[in-house]
């Protein structure tokens, strides 16, 4: 697994956070670390992170990876 670091954009709240966490879950091969306003740490199987961003997008949420 691989872990990333990304930032992302439109959060602002305690909701905002629950609802990026949720989506995060829903991605297979997927174990988040932790999740705060602006910003997530994951571990990723393989190179899921074309679809880890495409789900944040579908969210209203755009991000993008701090490092790989």
């Amino acid at each position: 697994m691989s872990s990333l670091t990304l930032r992302i954009d439109n959060m602002h709240c305690g909701s905002c956070v629950r609802r990026v966490t949720q989506t995060l879950n829903a991605v297979p091969g997927v174990a988040v670390e932790e999740v705060r306003v602006g910003a997530a740490r994951l571990q990723s199987g393989s190179d899921d992170s074309a679809t880890i961003l495409a789900a944040l997008q579908k969210a209203g949420f755009p991000a993008h990876i701090e490092n790989a």
